[in-house]
């Protein structure tokens, strides 16, 4: 009994591997596939035989402009530069550092007697080089 359930189960196992089998063949893929985009109004060709034409529209204001993926600028990997943080930094805290001449901070006010005498020697200079005593 058992040799008669068996042998039909590997008939059928087998079946597929033999040439001429019952089994439906798969039709062939197109001979071509075109694929296309198309603006405005224009028309999307017509397919010939056995090829297959897929048309995608887009608006004509989109003809003549560089594909969006071109136009948009990758982002710089890892963030900004470490000199441009140090220079925003520096930026920053000049107004708090001594001799800045700054109401911002404990040591701001120490520069504005250096930035008043440094000013009072550039107007004297001006009035020299005019001939003015």
């Amino acid at each position: 009994m058992r040799q008669s359930v068996v042998l039909p189960l590997i008939g059928l196992m087998l079946a597929p591997l033999l040439p001429g089998s019952a089994m439906a063949q798969p039709e062939p893929p197109p001979e071509r596939i075109i694929n296309l985009l198309v603006y405005g109004d224009d028309p999307c060709p017509q397919s010939k035989g056995d090829e297959i034409v897929v048309c995608a529209r887009k608006p004509e204001s989109e003809r003549y402009r560089i594909p969006k993926k071109l136009r948009e600028k990758p982002e710089p990997a890892g963030g900004p530069g470490w000199g441009s943080q140090v220079a925003t930094m520096e930026q920053t805290q000049r107004q708090t550092l001594p001799n800045s001449c700054s109401v911002i901070g404990s040591n701001g006010f120490t520069g504005c007697t250096a930035q008043m005498l440094q000013q009072w020697f550039a107007e004297r200079r001006m009035q020299e080089s005019k001939g003015e005593p």
